[in-house]
């Protein structure tokens, strides 16, 4: 494979795609894992919080937000008591720049009741 100038240029070229692809992949990845895991994590908060005030609630939202680098304010999460139990809302977009050639912005929202 590498005995001739193809070879080593192919070699080059295929080594050079995938770890293109795997940067690419974590860069585009990363924001999904970030949304599932808070969701997870926010819809176990008003599980837990059922019988909890409204604003300790935002706060331990919030607080797992900052965790997993969420571009969220406080102000941006909204906490109601229901009939049922807890409900959180909010809604936040991130921003995902590959090496400056490709940029996409993807929108993010939780509206979960617990």
């Amino acid at each position: 494979m590498l005995n001739n100038e193809k070879g080593f240029f192919k070699f080059v070229f295929v080594l050079g795609l995938i770890a293109f692809l795997m940067y690419a992949g974590f860069q585009i990845g990363m924001p999904f894992y970030r949304y599932t895991s808070f969701r997870t994590d926010a819809e176990q908060i008003a599980r837990i919080s059922i019988a909890g005030d409204i604003d300790k609630t935002r706060a331990q939202i919030f607080e797992r937000a900052q965790e997993l680098n969420i571009p969220l304010k406080e102000e941006d999460i909204e906490v109601m008591k229901t009939t049922r139990g807890m409900r959180v809302k909010t809604a936040w977009a991130e921003e995902v720049d590959l090496l400056g050639i490709y940029q996409k912005t993807f929108d993010f929202t939780i509206d979960v009741e617990e």
